[in-house]
């Protein structure tokens, strides 16, 4: 038996975007992969998000958004991760982003940052990157 810890993948929607085909799918490839996701479902608040990521020990928090607020959503669930003491658990972004919004995340410390189309293996490998 293999007693390696999982990776626990907490996926979140913050605010008014219904759009969850891309984090529906990203939660069912995931479990695929052997990690335990957590999926928030929609219409969640930065501070909810950063407690349930706290709460659940999750090593990484995928934001979902397609109203174009990534750089906005990720910068108040950082800050609300601070607040918490939580700052280890690593934060990537999927949705509509330009490049702009990419170079933004980036300089948050949001990396991985994935638009559509991204290939699935590509959000895998980025995650489990993080553990190497």
């Amino acid at each position: 038996m293999n007693n390696e810890r999982k990776i626990r993948v907490l996926i979140a929607k913050v605010g008014c975007d219904i759009h969850e085909r891309g984090a529906l799918t990203l939660l069912t490839f995931l479990r695929d992969e052997g990690m335990e996701v957590i999926y928030t479902g929609r219409y969640q608040t930065p501070a909810g998000v950063a407690h349930a990521a706290a709460s659940e020990d999750v090593d990484v928090i995928a934001l979902s958004d397609h109203t174009g607020s990534l750089p906005i959503i990720a910068e108040s669930v950082l800050a609300e991760l601070k607040k918490l003491g939580a700052k280890d658990i690593k934060v990537m972004a999927g949705g509509l982003l330009t490049p702009r919004d990419v170079k933004d995340l980036e300089k948050m410390g949001v990396m991985g940052n994935c638009g559509p189309g991204t290939p699935l293996e590509v959000i895998v490998d980025h995650i489990r990157g993080i553990f190497v």
